[in-house]
């Protein structure tokens, strides 16, 4: 197992799905969120997973993984929030931090590994961001550790664009199979398209 801690953001509000939950959605038999979970722990024993509330019914389709759950009260104030309390949980002596996304069902553990060998084979010094096949910026993205104070600063819902932004000079991209590391389904009709054309799932 590496020494990187991953980050999953599960602590929004997905409103852009009306009264239903992309994060509870059924794909390969179970809600997403466990199958995301469950991937990240294929590549890390250290996995973090910000959550609304620990009573939330997403915490309830993670009950007996071995992830570490932390509720972001002010989850309305964008990415930012998760990202900043994940970040105060990351362990001592953690080489890395991944940011991966909830709501990206086509990420694989073959995926992460990837991903995740390039940050080893930079020797843990540069940043690592997946993409598309065609070369597009995706996810997820690993962060040195001596980046992850930088968190602390970060404001809205960008995520951690500006720490990639700031850092340009360390990137290093790796491509990943076809569009798996840009689908990301946030509403309906991007859930109706995908099931479209993902119908064994």
């Amino acid at each position: 197992m590496t020494q990187l801690t991953i980050v999953i953001p599960a602590a929004g509000a997905s409103r852009r799905m009306g009264d239903r939950d992309k994060l509870l959605e059924v794909v390969d038999g179970q809600a997403m969120l466990r199958g995301v979970a469950e991937r990240a722990l294929a590549v890390s024993d250290t996995v973090i997973v910000t959550l609304p509330a620990l009573d939330h019914p997403r915490a309830q389709v993670l009950e007996g993984l071995e992830l570490r759950l932390i509720p972001v009260l002010d989850a309305a104030n964008g990415m930012s929030a998760s990202l900043r309390r994940a970040a105060e949980g990351v362990p001592g002596g953690t080489g890395g931090l991944l940011i991966l996304p909830a709501d990206m069902p086509d990420l694989t553990a073959d995926d992460l590994q990837s991903v995740v060998q390039a940050f080893t084979d930079a020797s843990g010094e540069f940043l690592v961001q997946a993409t598309g096949a065609d070369g597009s910026p995706g996810h997820p993205v690993i962060f040195p550790a001596d980046l992850i104070p930088d968190f602390a600063t970060l404001t809205g819902d960008e995520g951690a664009r500006s720490i990639v932004k700031a850092n340009r000079a360390r990137l290093i991209r790796v491509a990943l199979p076809g569009d798996h590391a840009l689908t990301d389904l946030d509403t309906p009709d991007a859930w109706t398209l995908w099931r479209a054309n993902n119908p064994t799932r």
